[in-house]
């Protein structure tokens, strides 16, 4: 179901100014500082439990997991339910009208136009505000300043 948002959505897609993103940005920031930290924690957590899972097969190892085996499955249980909390500030942040790029750069897009065609403002965790956009086709690495924009940028 998740999959299937979005390809209908498209058209009705919020667009920004760079003063309407900049005015998201506390909540944006909240949002975000709360996806790069859970998503770390989430990564570490899944690393451990896959380096346990990872040690079956050996005798010694598989007597010793069995030991700890209710405290893998407790582990795992919570491991979904951030999993679920970490989809669910994705969520907040489509509800806003804003593309999560990068969990762990803490990097999202805002939807706008440049010379009427689709482009986006682009912000990462750490920056005072929105200073860059890219087109879609070159995306966060070829990022531009603001002030290189067309001077009909719909910002």
């Amino acid at each position: 179901m998740a999959g299937a948002m979005g390809a209908g959505s498209r058209q009705d897609e919020k667009q920004f100014t760079v003063a309407s993103a900049n005015r998201t940005l506390p909540l944006v920031r909240a949002i975000v500082g709360d996806i790069v930290s859970l998503h770390r924690d989430v990564s570490d957590r899944k690393s451990r439990l896959d380096s346990l899972r990872g040690r079956k097969g050996k005798s010694a190892a598989q007597q010793r997991d069995d030991m700890y085996r209710d405290e893998v499955l407790q582990e795992e249980k919570s491991l979904d339910r951030d999993v679920a909390r970490l989809q669910g500030y994705v969520e907040e942040l489509s509800d806003i009208g804003i593309e999560l790029k990068d969990p762990n750069l803490g990097l999202v897009d805002f939807p706008t136009v440049v010379n009427g065609q689709k482009a986006f403002l682009c912000w990462q965790l750490g920056e005072s505000e929105v200073q860059t956009w890219h087109s879609p086709e070159v995306g966060y690495a070829n990022r531009e300043p603001l002030n290189t924009r067309p001077a009909d940028h719909a910002v």
